[in-house]
């Protein structure tokens, strides 16, 4: 992450072309309270982007490293957006929030902080978690805070790719071999517990009215969608008990401490450098 300065400020609205760093030359100061629901966003983006980072190399052929890659790096430019504007809040940087905060300060879902097992759950994840940000930013267009929409606006072109891409991942391997299907079940049936969190509503959310998203208000589309495909690639909705715990107070995140030791150590060792 890095930044780059502006003279001038500069006007952020729906339907422009923005960038993290007219973010921040904007002017604009987020309230407390959205840039708080602006982390819940942007943890989420930061965590999967370093998960699927992970694949580069990894992938099953060359093309999928490529395109796990290009997901990876719409995520982290999500992330940039968000985490830019939740800092005018409190005067920090997109590198003050993502490298020097502490793992029980970040609240992210615990769905993208899964390990990514074998290729099959790593598309499981993706499924999930592409077809709720769908659903998310699809409506987010519509909030009242300028910023947001815009952000919003920006990242639903590239949140349908991503949609796209899990999808006929999961049709191919639900219709492929034997394996391949018993693999992206079990994928889904190990992560399933987590899909509860993403639609769960609280005190912030209730407090920022047509500023947020109601994430309990997506989950009917969600169920229908995910269902279609999920039937279509001749493959079950999971029946589980969701997991304990099911906020995003991150008091019960397992893999997150993990996923930042990797993630912020260059930074934390070396404060303040450039390259």
């Amino acid at each position: 992450m890095s930044f780059a300065s502006h003279d001038s400020a500069t006007r952020i609205s729906a339907g422009s072309a923005i960038t993290a760093e007219d973010i921040g030359a904007s002017g604009a100061k987020a309230p407390e309270d959205v840039a708080r629901y602006a982390l819940y966003l942007g943890d989420d983006a930061l965590v999967l982007a370093q998960r699927l980072g992970w694949w580069i190399a990894r992938a099953p052929e060359l093309e999928e490293d490529v395109a796990l890659g290009n997901i990876a790096l719409d995520l982290l430019g999500h992330a940039r957006f968000l985490l830019t504007y939740a800092g005018t809040a409190w005067g920090k940087t997109e590198d003050d929030l993502a490298y020097f905060r502490d793992e029980e300060q970040f609240r992210s879902c615990r769905l993208v902080e899964q390990e990514n097992g074998d290729f099959g759950q790593t598309i499981a994840r993706q499924l999930i978690f592409s077809y709720y940000q769908h659903e998310l930013y699809r409506r987010l267009v519509r909030s009242t805070d300028p910023t947001l929409a815009a952000i919003a606006e920006k990242v639903l072109k590239e949140v349908q790719y991503h949609q796209d891409h899990a999808s006929q991942w999961t049709l191919r391997l639900g219709l492929g071999t034997e394996e391949s299907r018993r693999r992206i079940q079990a994928g889904l049936d190990v992560l399933w517990p987590y899909v509860d969190e993403l639609f769960h509503d609280d005190e912030l959310i209730e407090s920022l009215g047509d500023v947020a998203v109601r994430p309990s208000s997506l989950r009917a589309g969600f169920d229908e969608r995910i269902a279609a495909i999920l039937r279509e690639a001749g493959l079950d909705v999971p029946a589980v008990a969701g997991a304990w715990g099911g906020d995003r107070s991150g008091r019960f995140s397992e893999q997150r401490g993990h996923i930042l030791a990797e993630m912020q150590v260059l930074a934390r060792q070396h404060p303040g450098a450039t390259w």
